[in-house]
Protein backbone atom coordinates (compact mmCIF):
# COMPACT_ATOMS: atom_id res chain seq x y z
CA UNK A 1 0.00 0.00 0.00
CA UNK A 2 1.29 3.45 -0.93
CA UNK A 3 1.64 6.33 1.47
CA UNK A 4 -1.50 8.25 2.43
CA UNK A 5 -1.25 11.97 3.19
CA UNK A 6 -4.16 13.68 4.92
CA UNK A 7 -4.64 17.44 5.05
CA UNK A 8 -7.09 20.29 4.46
CA UNK A 9 -7.87 22.70 1.67
CA UNK A 10 -6.97 25.79 3.67
CA UNK A 11 -4.96 27.03 6.60
CA UNK A 12 -5.90 30.73 6.45
CA UNK A 13 -9.70 30.80 6.14
CA UNK A 14 -11.05 33.65 8.24
CA UNK A 15 -13.53 31.41 10.05
CA UNK A 16 -10.70 29.00 10.88
CA UNK A 17 -8.68 31.85 12.40
CA UNK A 18 -11.72 32.80 14.50
CA UNK A 19 -12.41 29.22 15.60
CA UNK A 20 -9.62 28.93 18.15
CA UNK A 21 -7.87 26.06 16.34
CA UNK A 22 -4.63 28.01 16.36
CA UNK A 23 -3.16 28.64 19.82
CA UNK A 24 -3.41 32.21 21.10
CA UNK A 25 0.32 32.79 20.65
CA UNK A 26 0.23 31.70 16.99
CA UNK A 27 -0.66 34.96 15.28
CA UNK A 28 1.60 35.62 12.29
CA UNK A 29 1.38 34.06 8.81
CA UNK A 30 4.69 32.31 9.40
CA UNK A 31 3.58 30.88 12.74
CA UNK A 32 0.26 29.66 11.37
CA UNK A 33 1.76 27.74 8.46
CA UNK A 34 4.49 26.30 10.67
CA UNK A 35 1.88 25.21 13.22
CA UNK A 36 -0.31 23.68 10.52
CA UNK A 37 2.67 21.80 9.06
CA UNK A 38 3.43 20.37 12.50
CA UNK A 39 -0.04 18.78 12.50
CA UNK A 40 -0.49 17.66 8.88
CA UNK A 41 1.86 16.61 6.03
CA UNK A 42 -0.30 18.04 3.23
CA UNK A 43 -2.25 21.18 2.40
CA UNK A 44 -4.14 22.43 -0.61
CA UNK A 45 -3.72 26.07 -1.63
CA UNK A 46 -7.15 27.37 -2.59
CA UNK A 47 -6.27 31.07 -2.94
CA UNK A 48 -4.36 30.38 -6.17
CA UNK A 49 -7.71 29.73 -7.87
CA UNK A 50 -8.81 33.32 -7.24
CA UNK A 51 -5.49 35.03 -7.90
CA UNK A 52 -2.17 33.59 -9.10
CA UNK A 53 0.45 33.69 -6.34
CA UNK A 54 3.68 35.64 -6.58
CA UNK A 55 6.90 33.63 -6.53
CA UNK A 56 7.96 35.53 -3.40
CA UNK A 57 4.85 34.23 -1.61
CA UNK A 58 5.51 30.68 -2.77
CA UNK A 59 9.08 31.00 -1.50
CA UNK A 60 7.71 31.85 1.93
CA UNK A 61 5.52 28.72 1.86
CA UNK A 62 8.66 26.73 1.11
CA UNK A 63 10.67 28.35 3.88
CA UNK A 64 7.95 27.94 6.51
CA UNK A 65 7.47 24.20 6.05
CA UNK A 66 9.75 21.22 6.72
CA UNK A 67 11.28 18.98 4.10
CA UNK A 68 8.74 16.37 3.05
CA UNK A 69 5.74 18.67 3.44
CA UNK A 70 3.48 18.72 0.37
CA UNK A 71 1.44 21.47 -1.28
CA UNK A 72 -1.31 20.78 -3.80
CA UNK A 73 -2.07 23.96 -5.72
CA UNK A 74 -5.47 24.80 -7.16
CA UNK A 75 -5.09 26.06 -10.73
CA UNK A 76 -5.95 29.69 -11.47
CA UNK A 77 -9.63 30.00 -12.46
CA UNK A 78 -8.83 31.41 -15.90
CA UNK A 79 -6.90 28.24 -16.77
CA UNK A 80 -9.79 25.96 -15.84
CA UNK A 81 -12.26 27.93 -18.00
CA UNK A 82 -14.02 29.54 -15.07
CA UNK A 83 -15.05 33.21 -15.06
CA UNK A 84 -12.25 35.38 -13.71
CA UNK A 85 -12.28 38.94 -12.41
CA UNK A 86 -10.04 41.23 -14.50
CA UNK A 87 -8.50 42.46 -11.24
CA UNK A 88 -7.10 38.95 -10.68
CA UNK A 89 -4.90 39.20 -13.76
CA UNK A 90 -1.29 40.32 -13.64
CA UNK A 91 -1.26 44.13 -13.64
CA UNK A 92 0.52 44.62 -16.97
CA UNK A 93 -1.83 42.18 -18.69
CA UNK A 94 -4.82 43.84 -17.12
CA UNK A 95 -3.70 47.18 -18.51
CA UNK A 96 -3.60 45.69 -22.00
CA UNK A 97 -7.29 44.82 -21.80
CA UNK A 98 -8.34 48.45 -22.27
CA UNK A 99 -10.32 50.87 -20.18
CA UNK A 100 -13.57 48.92 -19.84
CA UNK A 101 -12.95 45.18 -19.61
CA UNK A 102 -15.80 42.76 -19.03
CA UNK A 103 -17.01 42.10 -15.51
CA UNK A 104 -15.75 38.54 -15.92
CA UNK A 105 -13.15 37.21 -18.31
CA UNK A 106 -12.76 33.77 -19.82
CA UNK A 107 -9.69 32.27 -21.42
CA UNK A 108 -11.25 32.78 -24.84
CA UNK A 109 -11.34 36.55 -24.25
CA UNK A 110 -7.54 36.82 -24.24
CA UNK A 111 -5.30 36.72 -27.27
CA UNK A 112 -2.95 33.69 -27.52
CA UNK A 113 0.11 35.66 -26.44
CA UNK A 114 -1.61 36.84 -23.24
CA UNK A 115 -2.76 33.29 -22.56
CA UNK A 116 0.84 32.10 -22.86
CA UNK A 117 1.96 34.80 -20.42
CA UNK A 118 -0.62 33.73 -17.83
CA UNK A 119 0.42 30.10 -18.10
CA UNK A 120 4.13 30.87 -17.95
CA UNK A 121 3.90 33.17 -14.94
CA UNK A 122 1.53 30.96 -12.98
CA UNK A 123 3.80 27.94 -13.39
CA UNK A 124 7.06 29.85 -12.88
CA UNK A 125 5.82 31.07 -9.49
CA UNK A 126 5.56 27.46 -8.29
CA UNK A 127 9.26 26.76 -8.90
CA UNK A 128 10.29 27.12 -5.22
CA UNK A 129 7.98 24.25 -4.30
CA UNK A 130 8.83 22.10 -7.30
CA UNK A 131 12.56 22.50 -6.83
CA UNK A 132 12.37 21.36 -3.21
CA UNK A 133 9.99 18.43 -3.86
CA UNK A 134 7.16 20.14 -1.98
CA UNK A 135 4.79 20.39 -4.93
CA UNK A 136 2.29 17.54 -5.10
CA UNK A 137 -0.07 18.33 -7.98
CA UNK A 138 -1.79 21.28 -9.58
CA UNK A 139 -5.51 20.69 -9.20
CA UNK A 140 -7.53 21.43 -12.33
CA UNK A 141 -11.14 21.59 -11.20
CA UNK A 142 -13.19 21.99 -14.35
CA UNK A 143 -16.60 23.72 -14.27
CA UNK A 144 -20.05 22.20 -14.60
CA UNK A 145 -20.27 23.45 -18.21
CA UNK A 146 -17.24 21.33 -19.14
CA UNK A 147 -18.83 18.01 -20.32
CA UNK A 148 -17.11 14.97 -21.72
CA UNK A 149 -16.10 15.63 -25.34
CA UNK A 150 -13.16 15.24 -27.68
CA UNK A 151 -12.50 18.97 -27.48
CA UNK A 152 -12.43 19.01 -23.68
CA UNK A 153 -10.23 15.93 -23.52
CA UNK A 154 -7.82 17.74 -25.78
CA UNK A 155 -7.84 20.76 -23.47
CA UNK A 156 -7.00 18.53 -20.50
CA UNK A 157 -4.03 17.18 -22.46
CA UNK A 158 -3.01 20.75 -23.27
CA UNK A 159 -3.03 21.54 -19.56
CA UNK A 160 -0.85 18.51 -18.90
CA UNK A 161 1.61 19.51 -21.63
CA UNK A 162 1.83 23.12 -20.50
CA UNK A 163 2.48 22.10 -16.90
CA UNK A 164 5.05 19.41 -17.62
CA UNK A 165 7.22 18.50 -15.69
CA UNK A 166 4.86 19.73 -12.96
CA UNK A 167 2.04 17.24 -12.58
CA UNK A 168 -1.65 17.96 -12.64
CA UNK A 169 -4.73 16.25 -11.19
CA UNK A 170 -8.22 16.43 -12.68
CA UNK A 171 -11.55 17.03 -10.94
CA UNK A 172 -14.83 17.20 -12.80
CA UNK A 173 -17.99 19.08 -11.89
CA UNK A 174 -20.00 17.87 -14.87
CA UNK A 175 -21.74 14.53 -14.32
CA UNK A 176 -21.29 13.31 -17.92
CA UNK A 177 -17.66 12.35 -17.26
CA UNK A 178 -18.65 9.85 -14.59
CA UNK A 179 -22.06 8.73 -15.78
CA UNK A 180 -22.60 4.98 -16.08
CA UNK A 181 -22.24 5.30 -19.85
CA UNK A 182 -18.99 7.28 -19.79
CA UNK A 183 -17.24 6.32 -16.56
CA UNK A 184 -15.03 3.62 -18.07
CA UNK A 185 -14.11 5.85 -21.00
CA UNK A 186 -13.17 8.72 -18.67
CA UNK A 187 -11.01 6.58 -16.40
CA UNK A 188 -9.35 4.87 -19.38
CA UNK A 189 -8.55 8.27 -20.87
CA UNK A 190 -6.95 9.52 -17.66
CA UNK A 191 -5.06 6.27 -17.13
CA UNK A 192 -3.71 6.32 -20.69
CA UNK A 193 -2.03 9.65 -20.04
CA UNK A 194 -1.07 9.09 -16.41
CA UNK A 195 -3.43 11.79 -15.17
CA UNK A 196 -4.60 11.46 -11.54
CA UNK A 197 -8.37 11.42 -11.18
CA UNK A 198 -9.67 13.45 -8.25
CA UNK A 199 -12.35 11.40 -6.49
CA UNK A 200 -14.92 13.43 -4.59
CA UNK A 201 -17.41 13.09 -1.77
CA UNK A 202 -20.05 15.74 -2.32
CA UNK A 203 -23.80 16.37 -2.24
CA UNK A 204 -25.69 14.41 -4.89
CA UNK A 205 -28.64 15.37 -7.04
CA UNK A 206 -27.30 18.71 -8.31
CA UNK A 207 -26.16 19.68 -11.84
CA UNK A 208 -22.53 19.65 -10.71
CA UNK A 209 -22.77 16.44 -8.67
CA UNK A 210 -20.25 13.71 -9.42
CA UNK A 211 -20.63 10.28 -7.79
CA UNK A 212 -18.11 9.21 -5.12
CA UNK A 213 -16.12 6.83 -7.32
CA UNK A 214 -12.65 5.99 -6.00
CA UNK A 215 -10.15 5.29 -8.78
CA UNK A 216 -6.38 5.41 -9.14
CA UNK A 217 -5.54 6.41 -12.71
CA UNK A 218 -1.88 7.24 -12.02
CA UNK A 219 0.75 6.69 -9.33
CA UNK A 220 -0.95 9.54 -7.44
CA UNK A 221 -4.55 9.26 -6.26
CA UNK A 222 -6.48 12.22 -4.87
CA UNK A 223 -9.68 12.34 -2.82
CA UNK A 224 -11.42 15.58 -1.84
CA UNK A 225 -14.18 15.73 0.75
CA UNK A 226 -16.64 18.56 0.10
CA UNK A 227 -19.17 17.64 2.78
CA UNK A 228 -22.93 17.23 2.47
CA UNK A 229 -24.30 20.66 3.20
CA UNK A 230 -28.01 21.14 2.54
CA UNK A 231 -27.10 24.58 1.20
CA UNK A 232 -24.85 23.36 -1.63
CA UNK A 233 -26.31 25.90 -4.07
CA UNK A 234 -25.66 28.85 -1.76
CA UNK A 235 -23.39 31.62 -3.03
CA UNK A 236 -21.95 31.79 0.49
CA UNK A 237 -18.90 29.52 0.39
CA UNK A 238 -19.13 28.81 4.11
CA UNK A 239 -22.74 27.67 3.78
CA UNK A 240 -21.79 25.41 0.86
CA UNK A 241 -18.92 23.73 2.65
CA UNK A 242 -20.00 24.12 6.27
CA UNK A 243 -20.44 20.44 7.03
CA UNK A 244 -18.84 18.56 9.92
CA UNK A 245 -18.46 14.85 9.17
CA UNK A 246 -19.44 12.49 11.96
CA UNK A 247 -16.77 9.98 12.94
CA UNK A 248 -19.03 7.14 11.81
CA UNK A 249 -18.97 8.56 8.28
CA UNK A 250 -15.19 8.72 8.31
CA UNK A 251 -14.96 5.19 9.69
CA UNK A 252 -16.83 4.02 6.60
CA UNK A 253 -14.40 5.85 4.36
CA UNK A 254 -11.20 4.57 5.98
CA UNK A 255 -11.18 1.05 4.45
CA UNK A 256 -12.14 2.49 1.05
CA UNK A 257 -9.15 4.84 1.18
CA UNK A 258 -6.86 2.00 2.19
CA UNK A 259 -8.02 -0.02 -0.81
CA UNK A 260 -7.48 2.96 -3.10
CA UNK A 261 -3.95 3.41 -1.73
CA UNK A 262 -3.11 -0.15 -2.78
CA UNK A 263 -3.25 1.03 -6.41
CA UNK A 264 -1.14 4.19 -6.03
CA UNK A 265 2.30 5.13 -4.76
CA UNK A 266 0.80 8.08 -2.89
CA UNK A 267 -2.73 9.13 -2.02
CA UNK A 268 -3.72 12.68 -1.10
CA UNK A 269 -6.83 13.00 1.06
CA UNK A 270 -8.06 16.57 1.47
CA UNK A 271 -10.89 17.84 3.62
CA UNK A 272 -12.51 20.74 1.80
CA UNK A 273 -15.32 21.31 4.31
CA UNK A 274 -13.68 24.60 5.19
CA UNK A 275 -15.81 26.32 7.78
CA UNK A 276 -14.32 27.15 11.18
CA UNK A 277 -12.13 24.17 12.18
CA UNK A 278 -14.36 21.49 10.63
CA UNK A 279 -11.76 20.44 8.06
CA UNK A 280 -8.97 20.28 10.63
CA UNK A 281 -11.10 18.25 13.06
CA UNK A 282 -12.14 15.78 10.39
CA UNK A 283 -8.64 15.51 8.89
CA UNK A 284 -7.20 14.63 12.29
CA UNK A 285 -9.96 12.05 12.83
CA UNK A 286 -9.39 10.48 9.43
CA UNK A 287 -5.63 10.41 9.91
CA UNK A 288 -6.15 8.34 13.05
CA UNK A 289 -8.37 5.90 11.18
CA UNK A 290 -6.04 5.11 8.28
CA UNK A 291 -2.31 4.36 8.25
CA UNK A 292 -0.12 7.24 7.14
CA UNK A 293 2.86 5.16 6.08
Amino acid sequence: MGRILVGTASWTDKTLLASGWYPDDVTSAQERLSFYASRFPLVEVDSSYYSPPAESTVSLWRDRTPAGFTFDIKAFSLLTQHPTKPTALYKDLRERLGEAPKQNLYLRDLDPQMVDHVWDRFLAALAPLHETSRLGAILFQFPRWFPISKRNKQYILECKARCDPLRISVEFRNHTWMSKENQAETLDFLTSYGLPYVSVDMPQGYPDSVPPVLAATADLAVVRFHGHSEKWTSKDVHERFGYLYQEKELQEWAPKLRRLAEDAEQTHVLMNNCYRDYAQINAAQLARLIPLE
